[in-house]
């Protein structure tokens, strides 16, 4: 997450490959590392169609590579010196000042690459079903296209819950998320990371997207581990949301009675050693 490369997340296989194309222009563009992360097993491992583009297409896209680093006997530098604290911030803040300009180039590479593919992909972030939306979902990945499917059914109910997928993870589209999430009275987000001992790590960002505006925001840490997250367990939890009955982290799913089992213990008996090795299931 702070390792300084631009992230891409894809919610299907074929914006997998497009987030691909479109990482090599940004990525050139900017002369920095960009992830195209997708859901291990979910994506990685299904069969799905996908339109390949053909080389023609893909040539027309990317302009050709200049690299801003060569090799020149008459024009030696130095590249990946170690750095002494009296630079350091500067290049660390460098390194902040050209992420940020994804924030621009993103939205105008993903306009040009719908006009020569035929199809949107890419882009900070994008909305489903957010008119008067006073349930707002957030997520990333493979798990938006259970939740689209979720909110259909709930929308066709009479529910007002909508989405906001994020696909440029860093940076952060922060200006982009407020404008999304403003006007709703709650927002769930929902992701399949955990920074232990504090709860969700993008609702961590989207709770700075919101600061200071009057919206209740809540996590749900859900699939970890690769478990199904079902519609069924979805349904349950936006109804529960919409009355405000969520906890401000929630884990979907959890079995209850085994880790209350396991606290009980350790409660009643000093147990030392690795967690994990003494947990009876």
């Amino acid at each position: 997450r702070d390792s300084g490369w631009l992230q891409l997340f894809a919610e299907t296989n074929q914006e997998a490959l497009d987030l691909h194309i479109q990482a090599f222009r940004l990525a050139e563009e900017l002369s920095l590392p960009v992830m195209v992360c997708m859901d291990g097993f979910i994506l990685t491992h299904a069969y799905e169609r996908v339109d390949v583009p053909t080389q023609e297409q893909v040539d027309a896209y990317l302009p050709p590579y200049v690299p801003r680093q060569v090799l020149d006997p008459d024009e030696p530098v130095s590249i990946g010196a170690m750095v002494g604290p009296e630079a350091f911030m500067e290049v660390r803040y460098l390194a902040h000042a050209k992420q940020l300009q994804a924030l621009e180039r993103m939205p105008a590479f993903a306009a040009e690459f719908k006009a020569i593919f035929g199809r949107h992909s890419g882009g900070l972030c994008h909305t489903y079903h957010a008119d008067n939306a006073d349930t707002m979902i957030v997520a990333m990945g493979s798990v938006l296209g259970t939740i689209k499917d979720v909110v259909d059914e709930m929308r066709d109910a009479g529910h007002k819950v909508g989405v906001l997928g994020i696909t440029l993870f860093r940076p952060f589209p922060i200006d982009r998320v407020r404008a999304a999430l403003r006007h709703a009275k709650r927002v769930v987000v929902l992701e399949k990371s955990l920074a232990v001992g504090l709860g969700g790590i993008l609702a961590t960002n989207v709770r700075m997207a919101l600061s200071a505006l009057p919206v209740d925001v809540y996590t749900v840490v859900a699939g970890l581990g690769g478990r199904p997250i079902t519609m069924r367990s979805l349904h349950a939890l936006f109804r529960k949301a919409e009355k405000d009955e969520l906890d401000a982290v929630t884990f979907l799913d959890l079995n209850r009675a085994v880790v209350d089992k396991q606290l009980a213990r350790e409660k009643l008996t000093r147990l030392m050693g690795l967690w994990g090795a003494q947990t009876r299931f």
